[in-house]
């Protein structure tokens, strides 16, 4: 018996000590950390708990029943602690909890023999009730873990399904927004949120493109396809053009373009012209009419395809062999670097569809970020669609926009750009195009007032003559890389009065949405001039004021406190939490300077290039957005003497270092606002999707999108479905069967959402990631609906692929 109780006492020491080697190396994390942010204003519970921790690993070690007194004392105070601090969040409460919780768990099971050993009462009922109450509580959350919460409840009546129109059905997915105006919206309804957990693949096919990228700069695919009668118009990231069959998958023929570039091979869409159709002229009063479209004789190309390139030429390709159109440009290509001065590859190239606007092909061209002061200028111009003559030219940094350049001229350097998907109105006969900043985006000493007038601005054209009709900047003087990133949607939109009117609505980086009249350019939304936080940087030119759209929701953009920190264990929550307070920090527009400041949310966004999509029914419309913060730091140095600085690519922007901003007297750094797991230090979700009522301006759900499953810390796969949400990228698509799809997440799933109320539906596993936009069309031959996604692979994933997959009811 002596010998027992021996083992005995000897086991409880070991684990005592064991115990003790935990809590001893936690509470001097806390106590140190905990001082760091105490000393930088921040929170003093990790200091206190970290002190009372270390006190509890000492009597641990000590083998004293207090050991355990003094950790209730910790988990008490970490409780209350994190219902003051986070309220009853899920995620953020999680955080402060879960590891807390497993340790009082030990200590309670302990606590028995510790009394025992001192010649008290065990307490041993209590301890393991309490043990069990833990124990319930961490098998419960672990169970929540798994379940979706929704950051805005859906709390209304779900709304009925309305049948499609059969004298108006959806004829074909032949603009990448769908329609002109893009409302991402297809109006079929064999699949319904009913039916739709029966959805299953009808084919595959392989482009054979794979985007791979060894140096890390960017090749994606991130293609929404179109469809025309029974044929699938497809574009790879090095601008190869493939048809195959709607109902089949099978390919009909292939034109290898392999454009190379070095950084961001991509194709985002194509565009479509069929000349053998009547022109739709406008409807307006005062608009330009459209000019004619003739065939040449003996052209026999007239149903085209056509496609921006990443090494900046247009492509015309006939639609029904995928033969070059001949008497297009030069042998079916046009040279888009002509007038644009230097403009070597990465500088320029193109990744968006081609815009077209009645007969006028009208591109932009993506301009490089951050790398120098003398960049190729943003002009806009519009094109023959037949000839591949060039009708016009927009000019940003031409006080005569339209100006015709005279040999030997160059188009004004160095000025905003349009880089994102434009739309067309026809019965204006108007594009909207989005438009970025001049270079070099963070820094602006140097902006002219044209800069500053287009910069971060949607821009009205008249699509035939190129004149501007209107403008209206979402931005001003822009130093954070807030491009207007998205196709601006042209939707009818419902006044409080009861009427609609034709809007253009586009959401931005900052995570705000702005309604604009189409006509005119000015809000139909209130928005506000708020007052801005100034910085140091000398000769920049700080704006007092930015506009607040504050009548309809602000998605993702919330100004951050250091309660928001977040981690998945306390001690990278700690690890944010120094960092926040260390950083300058006033909200979406704390400007950059040579202090580290936090850019939340970064210039990813809040919303990119996805787009929204529109249910004209019930008058909503779905965002989805990321929230990854960035920090970013300018560093005075003498770039003069530096040959070359960034090459605009992905992997040389965050995590890089200092990388000089050629002809400012600043380099950048910047990175993502990460903790040491390296997952964003600001609580989940880290993306959303949003249904938003035009007729209330209210967010009716918005739900978490996308699971940890193929991601997690140090970029290990968790193999976990906790939809915890994550960035997105790539758009979404609504139907009329009451669903919005969705495939732009970490996780390798194609995702169906009941559009009424949030609720996911139905999921298919993908070979690998997406970042494709999904549409959906009836086949002509079988009159079947299908859902279609390109997946090539997920933002910041190393498994890429060259699928495109269609799904259908068996």
């Amino acid at each position: 018996m002596a010998e027992t109780t021996s083992r005995s006492g000897k086991g409880l020491g070991i684990w005592s000590i064991l115990l003790g080697l935990v809590l001893l190396a936690i509470g001097l994390f806390f106590a140190i950390g905990g001082g760091k942010l105490v000393s930088l204003g921040g929170s003093w519970y990790f200091l206190i708990a970290g002190i009372v921790t270390l006190l509890s690993a000492i009597q641990f070690f000590r083998r004293k029943s207090s050991a355990v007194v003094l950790f209730i004392l910790v988990f008490v105070g970490t409780l209350i602690w994190a219902l003051a601090d986070a309220g009853w969040s899920f995620w953020p409460l999680v955080s402060r909890l879960m590891v807390p919780a497993g340790l009082m768990l030990l200590a309670f099971l302990t606590w028995p023999a510790l009394r025992k050993r001192e010649g008290k009462s065990s307490l041993a009922k209590v301890s393991y009730a309490l043990s069990a109450v833990i124990a319930v509580g961490m098998v419960g959350t672990l169970v929540q873990m798994f379940q979706p919460h929704p950051t805005v409840a859906f709390t209304g009546k779900e709304l009925p399904l309305i049948p499609v129109d059969k004298s108006k059905p959806q004829q074909d997915w032949n603009n990448y927004g769908r329609t002109p105006g893009g409302d991402r919206f297809a109006a079929v309804d064999q699949i319904t949120r009913d039916n739709v957990k029966d959805l299953q693949v009808a084919w595959t096919f392989h482009t054979g493109d794979t985007p791979i990228s060894p140096t890390g700069n960017g090749a994606e695919d991130q293609q929404t396809p179109l469809q025309i009668g029974n044929t699938i118009y497809l574009c790879t990231p090095h601008n190869n053009v493939i048809a195959v069959e709607a109902d089949s998958g099978k390919q009909i023929w292939k034109r290898e373009i392999n454009a190379q570039a070095e950084v961001w091979p991509r194709c985002r869409g194509l565009a479509y012209f069929d000349a053998t159709k009547p022109l739709t002229q406008p409807s307006k009063p005062g608009s330009t009419p459209v000019p004619a479209a003739t065939l040449a004789a003996g052209d026999t190309c007239q149903r085209r395809i056509l496609m921006n390139t990443i090494d900046a030429r247009l492509i015309a390709i006939n639609a029904d062999n995928g033969e070059f159109c001949e008497n297009f440009g030069d042998h079916g290509v046009v040279s888009l670097k002509e007038g644009l001065g230097e403009a070597q590859d990465p500088k320029y190239q193109l990744t968006s569809a081609p815009t077209l606007a009645g007969t006028t092909v009208v591109v932009g061209g993506r301009v490089a970020d951050n790398v120098q002061t003398d960049m190729p200028g943003g002009v806009l111009r519009g094109f023959d669609v037949i000839t591949g003559k060039q009708r016009w030219a927009f000019d940003p940094g031409n006080v005569d926009p339209n100006a015709v350049l005279m040999p030997g001229q160059n188009y004004k350097r160095s000025t905003p750009n349009s880089w994102a998907p434009m739309s067309y109105d026809p019965a204006m006969n108007t594009v909207f195009i989005p438009m970025g900043s001049s270079s070099v985006d963070l820094w602006g000493a140097n902006r002219t007032e044209l800069d500053h007038k287009y910069g971060a601005s949607v821009l009205a054209l008249d699509a035939t003559t190129g004149k501007e009709k209107w403008v209206y900047q979402t931005v001003h003087n822009d130093l954070w890389d807030f491009d207007l990133p998205m196709q601006p949607s042209l939707v009818d939109f419902p006044m409080k009065d009861g009427t609609t009117k034709p809007a253009v609505v586009i959401g931005g980086k900052t995570g705000m949405i702005f309604v604009l009249d189409r006509e005119t350019g000015k809000p139909l939304t209130k928005v506000e001039e708020l007052p801005m936080p100034q910085g140091h940087i000398p000769n920049e030119q700080y704006t007092k004021t930015q506009p607040h759209s504050t009548e309809m929701p602000q998605i993702g953009n919330q100004t951050l406190t250091e309660s928001d920190m977040w981690g998945a264990t306390p001690f990278d929550q700690l690890a944010c939490r120094i960092a926040f307070k260390s950083m300058r920090y006033h909200g979406l527009f704390t400007v950059p300077d040579t202090d580290k400041s936090l850019s939340f949310p970064g210039s990813l966004g809040g919303m990119n290039w996805g787009s929204i999509s529109f249910d004209p029914n019930n008058q909503y419309m779905f965002v989805n957005d990321m929230r990854l913060g960035l920090w970013v730091q300018m560093i005075p140095t003498d770039t003069s003497k530096i040959a070359r600085g960034s090459n605009g690519g992905e992997a040389i922007n965050t995590g890089m270092g200092a990388v000089p901003l050629k002809g400012t007297p600043y380099a950048v750094n910047k990175n993502r606002f990460m903790s040491p797991l390296g997952i964003p230090c600001q609580a989940p979700p880290f993306g959303t999707l949003s249904a938003i009522d035009m007729k209330t301006r209210k967010i009716v759900w918005q739900v978490p999108v996308g699971t940890v499953q193929d991601t997690g810390p140090f970029g290990i796969k968790m193999h976990a479905q906790m939809p915890i949400g994550m960035p997105t990228l790539g758009g979404t698509l609504a139907t009329q069967g009451g669903l919005v799809f969705i495939a732009g997440t970490q996780d390798y799933y194609l995702r169906a959402f009941d559009s009424s109320t949030g609720k996911e539906v139905w999921k298919a596993r993908l070979p690998v990631g997406s970042q494709g936009g999904p549409i959906s069309y009836v086949s002509p031959k079988n009159g079947k609906q299908y859902i279609l996604i390109s997946a090539g692979g997920a933002r910041q994933s190393p498994d890429r692929g060259d699928y495109v997959i269609a799904y259908a009811l068996p």
